[in-house]
């Protein structure tokens, strides 16, 4: 039985890098972004693309609905992220706030309220989450982020605790400074123990593994993948 993995907000970044790793590890993938780009690597994967925003619920349907239309079931799904807002602390907006609620959180209540029902009928799944170091280490230069991605972490647990005996695993993965997401500055690579950003496929085999059958036994967490920069526990 071929496996299949949805992920969204995956046009390019990390979240294309999972896409590419996903379908190197044999899932048949969807990938959705907003730009266009997901429909193409989906395709140029072999499998499904879609241009879809994680803002619209009606997109997220869609692309649920085609998914399982074309493969029959949806084994994981990626939720990927867009820009958040930054910005001083006090001086953003309630609509700033507002935004990063959408992307960060609502993006993934939404997808989960209207996934979990398709994979409790076929036995099972997964959910991963990409989140931010922030979540457990706030940093001022992400003032929307770090508190969002907290609740995120929350609701991962929450979703875990009411989910886990219908074998549907939730969990976040946590990037630090990545190629793809941030230009290499120096000062920051230093503060970096392993002296360097990440490569995204380092980051996409976490999240591949977090698919397969090894990780069943892991639900609900936040896992850190940053070189070592985060000190929390």
């Amino acid at each position: 039985m071929e496996r299949v993995a949805l992920i969204t907000a995956a046009g390019s970044g990390l979240g294309a890098a999972c896409a590419r790793e996903l379908a190197s590890a044999g899932f048949k993938v969807a990938v959705a972004s907003s730009s266009g780009k997901g429909e193409a690597l989906g395709k140029a994967l072999g499998g499904l693309g879609f241009t879809a925003s994680i803002l619209s619920p009606d997109d997220l349907r869609r692309v649920i609905r085609d998914t399982h239309a074309a493969f029959g079931r949806i084994d994981i799904v990626v939720n990927g992220c867009g820009a958040v807002p930054r910005g001083e602390l006090l001086e953003l907006a309630d609509s700033d706030w507002q935004a990063g609620f959408d992307m960060i959180f609502m993006s993934v209540v939404r997808m989960a309220r209207a996934v979990t029902p398709l994979m409790i009928a076929q036995g099972g799944g997964a959910i991963v989450n990409l989140s931010s170091f922030a979540a457990v280490e706030p940093d001022l230069a992400f003032p929307v982020s770090s508190p969002l991605r907290a609740a995120l972490g929350n609701f991962a647990k929450l979703y875990a605790a009411r989910y886990a005996t219908q074998k549907i695993r939730m969990n976040n993965v946590l990037p630090g400074y990545f190629e793809t997401r941030w230009p290499a500055r120096e000062e920051v690579a230093a503060r970096i123990p392993a002296g360097r950003y990440g490569d995204p496929a380092e980051f996409a085999k976490t999240v591949a593994f977090l698919a397969s059958d090894g990780a069943a036994y892991i639900n609900g967490q936040n896992i850190v993948v940053d070189g070592g920069l985060t000190r929390s526990f």
